[in-house]
């Protein structure tokens, strides 16, 4: 790809690059393809009623979360760095230099609970191919998930293959390993899942669960006895969509930044953005329906919670005709949908460390993977050895983890990475604009910098004091 200047940026003739577009974009797609759109946004959607949340989401994706993904790689590409010294390269007044941190500690923590949720996802594949959940109910399978969660050893064994892949493919450089490697993935992972579309939706009884999740039915989101439950309701699932639209693209910590930095100037970012929002998009409601008319299907409950995916779809699996085979596959989509972001925030701390320090890749590989070990440890043992480590109204060690980057670093960073691009004490919206608009494709709206100074930021700290509410209630014997 061209390495050529854009308005406020820099030329790095060494800089690493993707070998193509495809790579960028599936690359980066794969970063925010994860656990929020395979585990989080179909049982989210079932808790608040179907279709009209998936709408009310939609709309917060556009409003939100591509002006914050667009500014991310605009950052990223002007500078031709990570987060390490990006800010500094197009601010070098330096009053932005301690947001270099931010991304890498965003990261790192993201890392820290994320390699054991994906180690459980592995775990699932041998699991249900093996036939290790045959004839059992829902109370079985929580039983097997719970037995896991008990033995320290096996959820240490899964974090630690988790880990050992997904440096692999950092160590083989960018394009010969994490490239290469993710592209295969994303095309399998697509793949997987339209065969398990195909069946889902042919199930007898599966109309009615594309119903639920097609057809708006807006009353679903005024749930209550009284028009005060009824605002509360619509209140709980506003915030629910906000968040879920904001929080899958993994923004606010330079998961996406660094892609920026890593691509030339022949298109422009609102509409590469646009193509990787779509194709995130696309994956969470595929994966609704493949649970939702399975759900309706064999009479479960679309609204289970965070068990939805690990202790209630193995037993519809059990029901289904070849049930172990489809039971395996998707927890084969499930496993993909993980490693793709692991490897590609590996990729972020791996960048972050050869621009801050120099070291070479292979130094940086070697020192991080260490690093993520040793902290990634602490949630492994969180469900067994560390069980009695929680905090009030937040729960345990993998709860708390996830609290920091979800209600703290992705909202506040994301605020940050807007004001950096927005105001005279930043980069600034000229030098934003241009970069932006560089290259072929769609142009980024200059009529919306109103939106972008005063409604983002709105929107964010919304977003952050919700998060805390509840909390502060119980803390202070509120609730």
């Amino acid at each position: 790809m061209s390495e050529g200047k854009g308005t406020g940026g820099v030329q790095t003739a060494d800089r690493e690059r993707f070998a193509s577009r495809l790579g960028f974009i599936l690359i980066s797609a794969g970063c925010a393809i994860g656990l929020g759109n395979v585990w989080r946004f179909p049982y989210i959607v079932g808790e608040y009623g179907g279709a009209a949340f998936v709408l009310m989401y939609l709309v917060f994706l556009i409003i939100l979360g591509l002006p914050v993904m667009v500014m991310e790689f605009a950052v990223g590409r002007a500078s031709q760095k990570s987060a390490a010294l990006a800010f500094d390269t197009l601010q070098p007044s330096r009053k932005w230099h301690w947001f270099s941190w931010w991304g890498y500690i965003g990261c790192m923590v993201l890392m820290m609970f994320y390699t054991t949720v994906g180690g459980w996802m592995l775990s699932f594949v041998v699991k249900m191919g093996t036939g290790a959940f045959n004839g059992l109910d829902s109370a079985g399978v929580g039983q097997v998930f719970n037995d896991m969660l008990a033995n320290p050893t096996e959820l240490v064994g899964w974090m630690l293959v988790v880990i050992v892949l997904g440096f692999l493919v950092c160590s083989l450089g960018l394009q010969k390993g994490v490239e290469r490697i993710t592209k295969v993935m994303m095309v399998c992972l697509l793949g997987i899942m339209v065969v398990l579309v195909a069946r889902a939706v042919t199930l007898p009884g599966g109309l009615e669960g594309l119903e639920f999740y097609l057809i708006p039915d807006f009353g679903k989101l005024f749930a209550g006895a009284t028009p005060a439950e009824q605002w509360a309701t619509f209140g709980d699932a506003v915030y629910a969509a906000m968040g879920q639209a904001f929080f899958t693209l993994s923004l606010g910590i330079a998961a996406m930044e660094i892609f920026g930095s890593y691509i030339g100037k022949e298109r422009s970012l609102t509409g590469e953005a646009l193509r990787i929002c779509g194709l995130d998009t696309a994956v969470a409601l595929m994966a609704g329906l493949i649970i939702f008319p399975a759900c309706f299907a064999f009479a479960v409950e679309p609204g289970s919670g965070p068990g939805l995916v690990f202790v209630t779809l193995p037993s519809v699996f059990n029901q289904m005709p070849m049930g172990q085979l489809w039971g395996a596959l998707f927890f084969v989509f499930m496993s993909f949908a993980a490693l793709s972001t692991i490897i590609a925030v590996f990729e972020n701390l791996i960048s972050w460390s050869m621009d801050k320090w120099g070291w070479s890749r292979k130094v940086a590989v070697a020192r991080t993977a260490i690093l993520v070990t040793v902290l990634s440890l602490p949630c492994a043992l969180g469900f067994n050895v560390l069980a009695g480590v929680t905090i009030p109204a937040i729960g345990d060690i993998q709860s708390i983890e996830d609290f920091i980057v979800s209600n703290n670093l992705l909202p506040l960073g994301s605020l940050f990475f807007v004001l950096f691009c927005v105001t005279k004490s930043g980069w600034g919206w000229e030098n934003f604009l241009a970069e932006a608009d560089t290259g072929k494709g769609l142009k980024f709206p200059a009529w919306s910098l109103p939106w972008l100074k005063f409604g983002i930021p709105s929107l964010i700290l919304i977003i952050f004091v919700m998060g805390y509410a509840p909390k502060v209630a119980v803390w202070l014997g509120m609730a």
